[in-house]
């Protein structure tokens, strides 16, 4: 097996050139079998093998640098690196990252997870590399998924101004190679990278520019004469018209080809586009088939590619679905807005549904969130379906467009609280504290997959700004007999009594019911809330609890930090009841949180039934805590 020799960065150069189709073969091999046992994104690594293996050709890393945008198509290249063994323990707790880490292996260029950053990432690094003089090529390759983002094309316009070598790869696994057009280009790439070309180019724009007025009349009709022709027989004038050079397309699995381009978009001054055809999922027919369902995959069967492990209960995100098709059956103004996860959000059947009402703009949470602004003030109803870890990008439209107009958009938040095994940049554990900080919103988070039906009739029809959010995996079912009316800023009292009461927003109204139990074992009379609303906070029943109980136990899935127990917190303090009632926060410390699965991470951040016990013992167990019956 050739695979067994790649030991290390380069080791690639050494195999017999004769022998890298198969080399190829070996690696789609390995990551298909390696990848129904952990998990993990296959569709877009299978796409990017040959991509992977003509940059490992034709770069010498680590000096030179390539930046991965999103980083889930990065699997090749670690395995180019060094990193086969460590598929092992894929995304597990301890184990290798599914995406590039600087802190993993040198030749990780940047740490990367979320979309359309990498030409700005990478024109960082060129920049940073003029400025100190150094030698060394720095790629970005992106999707043609990724290009659909702002912030590319923010970075494009930048990256159209300088004069240095920089190579931006657009990895497009959606057109398919016209022999025609590639054939020109092929021929008009050899010509435009050619020494004598680059010689006679440089050499005419830059004697002449700037002297004299003749002379700049002179090199922008060379300029204008120039594109005029190209348009004619040259894609992607687009970015050529921007000032970027454009080769291509090549045929992303033909690595000969590839190498080629790539050596000669290194003579190009100036940015260069490498357009690279490749087909996802290549090599295992189910991920070609249904390439939503491999992108990111949990262990599955190879030779049918059929779950593993079946779900045999639904998820927040069926119910969120079928609640979405009902909402859209009873009011034609109801419409959803996805950013490119139609799939992932529970959106397909309100696509099929009512496909005029259905709004996938591509991964562009801003603008996302500022077309639902648009949708509300033209008399709408629109519902943004969107990963936690995602709206994030869309934090200053949410505040301007949105809540500064009030304005009736409802964000279906997926994916809040620990995600597990996609890491640090997929955990949604930053909502509660971003959105509780804006005015004019209203953040919900349900106990049960009821609640969460409940809550999106309750949303739609409010009028104004609202947020509901609801974690990954499959729907609590428990507490199906307290299922009270929701009321706009009230909390549900589940089980009412003394000493002890524990105040929990959405999740972990479900860890609560455990660490209950537990308690009660320990001979703790002990309450239990659910939060329902994180703004507006339900102070009446807050202050009235403060009266009841000696302690009080807010827990959320949420950073510490601006989230739901510190604004418990701050109520309880303006109040002057501080001395009265003591309080005990329960939520994720300030930190980021790694890959792993999400029962392990609970364990190790003092998530779990466990831990949180063991705080509240240790604390309810301390002498200076006032018994109730002699408090002032």
């Amino acid at each position: 097996m050739y695979l067994e020799d790649i030991k290390q960065a380069n080791d690639i150069k050494k195999t017999d050139p004769a022998a890298l189709n198969e080399l190829a073969a070996e690696i789609r091999d390995f990551l298909i079998k390696t990848i129904s046992v952990t998990g993990g994104h296959l569709g877009s690594n299978l796409g990017a093998v040959e991509l992977t293996m003509a940059l490992h050709l034709t770069l010498d890393l680590p000096n030179d640098k390539i930046i991965w945008d999103v980083g889930h198509q990065s699997y090749t290249h670690k395995i180019l690196t060094g990193r086969r063994e460590g598929f092992v323990h894929l995304r597990q707790y301890g184990g290798m990252s599914g995406f590039p880490k600087t802190g993993e292996s040198e030749c990780d260029a940047f740490d990367t997870g979320h979309s359309s950053t990498s030409i700005s990432a990478g024109l960082g690094l060129v920049k940073a590399r003029d400025l100190k003089n150094e030698e060394r090529t720095v790629v970005s390759v992106i999707g043609d998924g990724s290009l659909t983002g702002g912030m590319a094309y923010e970075a494009l316009n930048n990256a159209s101004r300088i004069d240095t070598n920089f190579i931006i790869v657009l990895n497009d696994n959606e057109m398919s190679i016209s022999e025609n057009v590639g054939g020109m280009s092929k021929y008009l790439n050899s010509i435009r990278t050619s020494e004598k070309y680059l010689n006679l180019r440089d050499g005419i724009y830059y004697s002449l520019a700037g002297k004299s007025k003749k002379a700049d009349e002179l090199v922008e009709k060379i300029r204008k004469t120039k594109r005029t022709l190209k348009s004619m027989v040259v894609p992607g004038m687009f970015f050529e018209d921007m000032g970027i050079t454009y080769l291509g397309p090549v045929d992303g699995h033909d690595i000969k080809a590839m190498v080629k381009a790539f050596n000669e978009a290194k003579k190009v001054r100036g940015a260069v586009i490498v357009h690279v055809l490749t087909q996802k999922g290549k090599g295992y027919e189910p991920a070609i088939k249904h390439p939503a369902r491999f992108h990111g995959t949990e262990p599955f069967e190879i030779e049918s590619g059929i779950p593993a492990h079946p779900r045999t209960t639904p998820n927040y995100t069926d119910i969120f679905s079928t609640v979405m098709c009902k909402l859209g059956e009873r009011d034609e103004n109801v419409v959803a807005i996805t950013a490119a996860m139609p799939d992932g959000t529970g959106l397909k059947r309100f696509r099929n549904m009512y496909p005029d009402r259905f709004f996938d703009v591509g991964i562009a949470e801003e603008h996302a969130v500022t077309f639902a602004a648009g949708l509300a003030a033209g008399g709408m109803k629109p519902v943004v379906a969107v990963y936690s870890s995602f709206l994030q990008r869309g934090y200053d439209q949410i505040i301007h467009d949105v809540c500064l107009d009030k304005l009736p958009v409802v964000f279906a938040i997926d994916r809040a609280g620990l995600v597990g095994s996609d890491g640090e940049t997929h955990q949604g554990i930053f909502d509660l504290s971003y959105l509780s900080s804006i005015p004019d919103i209203t953040v919900m988070a349900p106990k049960n997959l009821w609640e969460l039906s409940d809550m999106m009739k309750f949303a739609v029809a409010y009028g104004g700004p609202c947020a509901i959010r609801y974690p990954r995996g499959n729907a609590y079912t428990g507490l199906k007999d307290h299922r009270a009316k929701i009321e706009y800023g009230r909390s549900e009292p589940i089980y009412e009594e003394q000493e002890i009461l524990l105040y929990a927003a959405g999740s972990m109204v479900k860890t609560a019911e455990a660490v209950r139990e537990e308690l009660k074992t320990a001979g703790y009379s002990c309450s239990l809330t659910n939060a329902r609303f994180v703004k507006p906070l339900d102070r009446e029943y807050i202050l009235e609890a403060c009266k009841k109980h000696h302690l009080i136990v807010t827990m959320e899935e949420n950073v510490l930090s601006g989230g739901f127990g510190e604004h418990v917190s701050s109520l309880i303090e303006e109040e002057g009841l501080s001395d009265k009632v003591r309080i005990l926060h329960i939520a994720i410390p300030d930190t980021y949180v790694e890959h792993g699965s999400v029962d392990i991470l609970k364990k190790m951040i003092g998530l779990d039934t466990e831990s949180i016990t063991a705080k509240i013992l240790d604390i309810a167990g301390k002498p200076h805590i006032v018994p109730i019956g002699e408090r002032a």
